[in-house]
C-alpha cells in the first residue's frame, strides 16, 4: 500500500455529488473501525490504552505495578531532573564534548514524567466531570431559588399590578392606544425593577 503525506481524497467522494438534491442517494456511512488501522503511514489502534514504557522502548525509572504513589514518584523524578540539569550545566562548562549522555538522561526522565502524567489523565477526566456536574447542580438549585423568590414577588405584586393596570386603563381611556401602550411599558418597567432586572 502506497502512502503519501497528503493523499488525494478517496474515489468514493463522487457518490455524494447529488446529495444536496437527494440526500438518500448517498450510501450509508461505513461501520466504525475496531482494532488496528493505518492512517497516513502510521499504525493506530481504537483501544484507548496507554502503552507501557517498555512497549515504547524506554527504560522505566519508577516502580512497576498498579500501586504506584504518583505524587511521590513525580516529586522524585522532578528532583532527579533538576539534578541532571545542573549536572548538564556543569558538563557544558568543564567538558563540553560529553554533554550528549546527560541530554539522553534528561530525555529519559522527561519521558518517564510524561508517562506518569498521562497515566493520571483518566483520573483527571473523572474529577473534571464530577466538578462540572456539581457546578450544574449548584446552578440549577440557585435558579430554582431565584424562581421561587420571583414567584413570591409576582404573587405579592399580582393584585397590586392588576389594580394599577385598572387605574391606568380608567385614567387613560380606551380611545388613546398610545397612552395605553405607555402605561403597559411603565408597568413592565416597574415589575422589572422589583424583580431586580
Amino acid at each position: 500500500m502506497a502512502t503519501a503525506t497528503y493523499p488525494p481524497p478517496p474515489p468514493f467522494y463522487r457518490l455524494y455529488k447529488d446529495y444536496l438534491q437527494n440526500p438518500k442517494s448517498a450510501p450509508e456511512p461505513p461501520p466504525p473501525i475496531e482494532g488496528t488501522y493505518v492512517c497516513f503511514g502510521g499504525s493506530y489502534t481504537t483501544d484507548d490504552l496507554l502503552p507501557s514504557l517498555e512497549e515504547q522502548g524506554v527504560r522505566q525509572l519508577y516502580p512497576k505495578g498498579p500501586n504506584v504513589d504518583f505524587k511521590k514518584e513525580l516529586r522524585s523524578l522532578n528532583r532527579e531532573l533538576q539534578l541532571h540539569i545542573l549536572e548538564l550545566a556543569d558538563v557544558l562548562v568543564e567538558r563540553p564534548s560529553q554533554y550528549a549522555r546527560r541530554v539522553e538522561e534528561i530525555s529519559l526522565i522527561f519521558k518517564n514524567l510524561h508517562h506518569l502524567l498521562n497515566s493520571l489523565r483518566p483520573h483527571q477526566a473523572r474529577a473534571t466531570l464530577i466538578h462540572i456536574l456539581e457546578l450544574q447542580i449548584q446552578r440549577r438549585k440557585q435558579a430554582l431559588e431565584d424562581i421561587k423568590s420571583l414567584g413570591m414577588w409576582r404573587e405579592f405584586l399580582g393584585k397590586e399590578a392588576m389594580w394599577l393596570w385598572g387605574q391606568n386603563w380608567l385614567w387613560f381611556g380606551c380611545a388613546n392606544s398610545c397612552r395605553r401602550e405607555e402605561a403597559q411599558r411603565l408597568l413592565k418597567e416597574s415589575l422589572g425593577t422589583l424583580d431586580g432586572q
